[in-house]
């Protein structure tokens, strides 16, 4: 679908994601997650199998804990102990989060043109950010980036990106959903329940994006564009 469609000139609300669609932030916690199964040497299970069980294990602890680097670092530690049968002691503990230190530094490598696209997009249209994880992380993140000037209806972090989320957002800013776009790479989170909520969507998928935020999509739904690049946004609003 085109936006082209719509009048000509129509102003529209244009909400983005963040993580792997502003920013790189995956490829971050796959290089810890490289060095942690190097760091395990398990004698039988491969790196593959040790990859699906912290998978499944990240994935439990979101629901409890949410995200972010301190959940992904509990998943570290109960990977261990799963494996080991006995908890982490000290010294392993201090190993595994010496893993994991790069983490807590805030600082972002922008997507190709990011910048420049979301300052051309803001002469035309209304801007927000929605995105989800520990609030002062998500925050620390924003404030590296040096973006959040161009978001005219704010910056907004919540605990899940579930329709509830939209609807709250859009009740929130006064949104009218016809006119309100969701861009981000992450078909469960970004597409699916910002259709749910009676918004239309841009799909950018992230090569490098975490696995379990895979859903499939309908390819027949005329509500969400699909886009290789971030700068293509251009073409279309």
């Amino acid at each position: 679908m085109d936006s082209g469609k719509l009048a000509p000139g129509a102003r529209l609300t244009l909400v983005f994601d963040a993580d792997d669609t502003l920013w790189e932030n995956n490829v971050r916690f796959e290089r810890v997650i490289a060095d942690y199964l190097e760091w395990l040497a398990h004698p039988t299970l491969d790196r593959a199998a040790l990859y699906a069980m912290l998978m499944d294990i990240e994935a439990a602890n979101a629901v409890v804990h949410g995200y972010g680097s301190k959940v992904f670092l509990r998943s570290l530690h109960d990977l261990f102990e799963r494996l080991r049968e006995r908890p982490v002691d000290a010294r392993e503990r201090r190993e595994i989060d010496e893993l994991a230190a790069a983490l807590a530094d805030h600082r972002v490598e922008l997507m190709p043109g990011v910048a420049e696209t979301l300052r051309a997009l803001g002469e035309r249209h209304q801007l927000a950010l929605l995105t989800k994880g520990a609030p002062e992380e998500q925050q620390g993140k924003i404030d590296a980036s040096g973006l959040a000037g161009y978001f005219h209806l704010g910056t907004h972090i919540v605990w899940e990106k579930d329709v509830d989320a939209y609807r709250g957002l859009a009740d929130q800013l006064g949104l009218e959903p016809a006119t309100t776009w969701m861009i981000g790479n992450s078909a469960k989170s970004d597409i699916l329940p910002a259709r749910g909520a009676g918004w239309r969507a841009v799909h950018i998928p992230n090569e490098n994006g975490w696995a379990l935020e895979h859903a499939d999509l309908d390819p027949a739904d005329a509500g969400v564009l699909r886009l290789p690049s971030f700068t293509d946004l251009l073409r279309h609003f």
